[in-house]
C-alpha cells in the first residue's frame, strides 16, 4: 500500500518535474533531451519516465496550461462586442505566447491522443477562431480573402523574426504583427494569390517546427 508521505513525494517530484519542463521547453525548443528536464528537476531519469514515459506525454503535460490560455483568447475574443478588435487582440495574445514560449508553435502541429483535455481545449480554440474570422468579415473589419491559414503563416513567420532579433531587436516581431493586422484590416488593392490547402500548410508546419523529421 503507498503511505500518505510517498503520495505527497510523488506529487512534489510531478510538480518539479513539470516546472522543469516548461523552463526547458520554453528557452530550448521541445528537442531538449530529457535527462536535461530530470536535471532541472532534481529527479533521477528513472522517476521522469516513470511519471511520463514519452516525450508527448511530458510535453502535453507542461503545455496543458498554456493551451488553457490559448484556448480562452478565443473565447474572450468572442466576447469582444467589437469583431474586429476581437480579432486584433487574439492576434497579438497568441503572437505574445509565442514570444514568451519557443515551444508553443511546435506544439500547436502535435497531436495527443491520450491527453483528453488537452485536445479538447484545442479543438475549442479552433472552432472558436473560425467564428471569430466569421463575425470579422461580418462586420466589415476582416478582409474577406483572410483564411485559417493566414494566421499559420504569421506564426511561422513571427517565430522566424523572434529567433533572429530577440535578443538584439525585440521590437521587430511587434512591427511584423501590426504590419499583418493592418494588411487584413483594410480592403484588398487587388486579390491574394490563392492559399495553401489546410493539409498542406500543416504538412509545412509540421517540417517547420521539426525540421529533423
Amino acid at each position: 500500500m503507498t503511505t500518505p508521505g510517498l503520495r505527497v513525494d510523488a506529487e512534489r517530484n510531478r510538480q518539479r518535474i513539470v516546472a522543469a519542463a516548461r523552463e526547458a521547453f520554453a528557452e530550448c525548443g521541445l528537442d531538449v533531451p530529457m535527462d536535461e528536464v530530470a536535471r532541472r528537476a532534481g529527479v533521477g531519469v528513472g522517476t521522469l519516465y516513470r511519471r511520463y514515459p514519452t516525450r508527448a506525454d511530458l510535453v502535453a503535460a507542461a503545455f496543458e496550461e498554456k493551451m488553457q490560455a490559448y484556448a480562452e483568447a478565443a473565447r474572450a475574443a468572442l466576447a469582444e462586442s467589437d469583431p474586429g478588435a476581437g480579432f486584433r487582440a487574439y492576434v497579438e495574445r497568441v503572437c505574445g505566447m509565442q514570444a514568451d514560449d519557443r515551444g508553443f508553435t511546435t506544439v500547436l502541429t502535435m497531436t495527443f491522443p491520450t491527453a483528453k483535455r488537452f485536445e479538447a481545449d484545442r479543438d475549442r480554440a479552433f472552432a472558436d477562431f473560425m467564428t471569430l474570422i466569421d463575425r470579422a468579415k461580418a462586420a466589415g473589419a476582416l478582409r474577406t480573402d483572410f483564411v485559417a491559414e493566414d494566421l499559420v503563416m504569421l506564426l511561422m513567420a513571427n517565430a522566424g523574426v523572434l529567433t533572429a532579433t530577440a535578443d538584439a531587436a525585440p521590437e521587430t516581431s511587434r512591427r511584423l504583427i501590426e504590419y499583418f493586422l493592418q494588411a487584413c484590416a483594410v480592403a484588398a488593392a487587388r486579390p491574394l494569390p490563392e492559399p495553401p490547402a489546410p493539409r498542406r500548410m500543416y504538412r509545412a508546419m509540421l517540417r517547420f517546427a521539426s525540421p529533423k523529421r
